[in-house]
């Protein structure tokens, strides 16, 4: 549905979908008690500045029935933010899309404590660009080459591109080079077939019974020796070795690659949740996961030739 409010400093207006009955006579005594706990007078104040619209953009006051909106929309009040020390990469524009390298650490869109400082808005932000969307979506965590759509009007031939899986994406990680103890060893390439699921209220992702819904291929690219420092040397002073790896996933499940890979016995080096979660520590910008979206193909619907972008980035433990 459409917003009658328009992008405001990079940040679209939050909808809100009012109930048919209840208890509250007005709007505004829903959204009193939803969140009049926090900030009742700027509640008040938006509906006294007409800042709280419905369907059409009709301002609405402290008197609008529940029962007059199915639908409002409003702008959050935004808590600073400090900005994150990385930076976005543009690796290709034109007046259809838009292709970057996003960093480790920055979301891809906003959410949670992180609004101002996610890859959308800082480039909405940055290049004026208010109709931006992403085409698709990587973790915070993971870098490498993110598509966005800067036209509304030709952004449903990229969405067809998605849904019928022919975008071919390739990643890279770092992992060790022989599965953890536990795990069988890998002939490569392999592929990894499985059922995955999450759940909203469940922070990570599971294999469950069931047809597979996710794919991944995977191959070694070549093997090193790991650093010290970087928990590559251990008890004894034995170097253990580590690999780069190619994964092309065939679909596109959340923690897909993370999952796949960990299921393997060669969970990719600096994941705090797989194969366990580590206990919650700050972000540390020298530690970044060690996964990238390298590149990224399909045949153009507007040009209708087949493009390809790559990322410029490398994983800082991929050592030659």
């Amino acid at each position: 549905m459409q917003s009658p409010l328009p992008v405001r400093d990079g940040v679209n207006a939050t909808r809100l979908r009012l109930p048919n009955e209840g208890r509250w006579d007005t709007a505004m005594d829903y959204m009193m008690h939803r969140w009049g706990h926090i900030d009742p007078q700027g509640i008040e104040d938006r509906f006294d500045a007409g800042e709280i619209v419905g369907e059409g953009g009709i301002p609405l006051n402290r008197t609008t029935r529940l029962e007059d909106h199915t639908f409002i929309w409003y702008y959050r009040t935004l808590p600073p933010e400090t900005r994150l020390p990385v930076e976005i990469s543009i690796l290709h524009q034109d007046e259809h899309i838009l292709v970057v390298d996003k960093p480790h650490f920055l979301p891809t869109t906003p959410g949670g404590t992180y609004i101002q400082e996610s890859a959308l808005v800082r480039l909405r932000n940055q290049l004026n660009l208010p109709d931006l969307i992403p085409m698709h979506r990587l973790d915070r965590m993971t870098a490498g080459v993110l598509l966005l759509s800067t036209n509304p009007e030709t952004r449903g031939k990229y969405q067809v591109l998605f849904e019928k899986r022919q975008v071919q994406k390739e990643y890279e990680c770092v992992s060790a080079a022989e599965p953890a103890a536990g795990h069988n060893a890998v002939e490569f390439p392999a592929v990894v077939r499985n059922r995955m699921t999450k759940s909203r209220s469940y922070l990570l992702a599971e294999v469950v019974d069931g047809e597979p819904n996710a794919e991944t291929r995977i191959d070694r690219l070549r093997t090193f020796d790991g650093g010290t420092g970087d928990g590559g040397t251990h008890d004894g002073g034995t170097t253990h070795r580590r690999a780069l790896y190619r994964l092309e996933p065939h679909t596109g499940k959340t923690h897909q690659l993370r999952v796949h890979m960990a299921s393997l016995g060669l969970g990719i080096l600096n994941d705090a949740f797989y194969p366990e979660v580590l206990d919650k520590a700050p972000d540390d910008y020298s530690k970044p996961l060690q996964l990238l979206a390298r590149g990224i193909r399909f045949v153009d619907p507007i040009r209708n030739q087949p493009v390809e972008y790559r990322s410029r980035l490398e994983l800082s433990e991929a050592r030659s």
